[in-house]
């Protein structure tokens, strides 16, 4: 595991708070839009950003992916050496622990995937994105996934938080046309659960780039 995260910060604080609360904060699955759009190509290196506990490095992992997994937390990513090495794709996860507004890992790949890369405290999403796209190997993909708007369940005042569209994010990353195809921009529905078991329809924002 590399460590480039100098002193902690608040959103190092609320994160490594956020783990050490819970031996398990999410399902343990497979992103479904980063699994359809893998699944159609071929496998080579990937960087997951804001890999949390691993589900989606190391599905990409068990499909013959490199996989850098990047947290800006030590807890999520302990987690994930753990649960790769379960998995027996311990040879095929790296860990990187990144404040991703403030340091990136250095390299390219074909596929970097942001699935969910959304925080309660501040984080410049459109930059992240911009330096991951950067990030791209040249013919390899760009695949951003974000709430798109807030659960049914949420509290009241989630109603007021602004979640970023597709569209918007790509407008804002400004991309050269000539050097990049969109090969989906949408917001997609899904089933979901919220945490007390109540069921409900969830809006997510897909934008998928390919690097010509």
């Amino acid at each position: 595991m590399s460590d480039d995260v100098t002193g902690p910060t608040e959103a190092e604080e609320h994160w490594e708070a956020r783990y050490r609360d819970s031996d398990r904060v999410w399902s343990g699955r497979v992103t479904a839009v980063l699994q359809a759009e893998a699944a159609r190509l071929t496998p080579g290196t990937a960087v997951d950003l804001g890999c949390g506990e691993g589900a989606d490095a190391i599905w990409l992992a068990r499909q013959g992916w490199d996989v850098t997994a990047v947290d800006i937390s030590a807890t999520a990513l302990a987690r994930v050496e753990e649960h790769a090495a379960e998995a027996g794709v311990a040879d095929r996860v790296r860990t990187a622990r990144h404040e991703l507004g403030r340091s990136f890992p250095e390299g390219t790949w074909d596929l970097v995937s942001a699935q969910f890369l959304q925080s309660q405290v501040e984080l410049d999403r459109v930059a992240v994105l911009r330096r991951g796209a950067e990030a791209v190997a040249p013919g390899g993909v760009l695949l951003s996934v974000s709430h798109a708007a807030p659960p049914a369940w949420a509290p009241e005042h989630m109603a007021d938080h602004h979640f970023p569209q597709p569209d918007e994010e790509r407008e804002a990353l400004a991309l050269d046309p000539g050097a990049w195809e969109v090969l989906r921009c949408e917001v997609v529905a899904r089933e979901g659960r919220s945490p007390d078991g109540h069921t409900g329809t969830l809006l997510d924002g897909v934008l998928l780039l390919r690097r010509r």
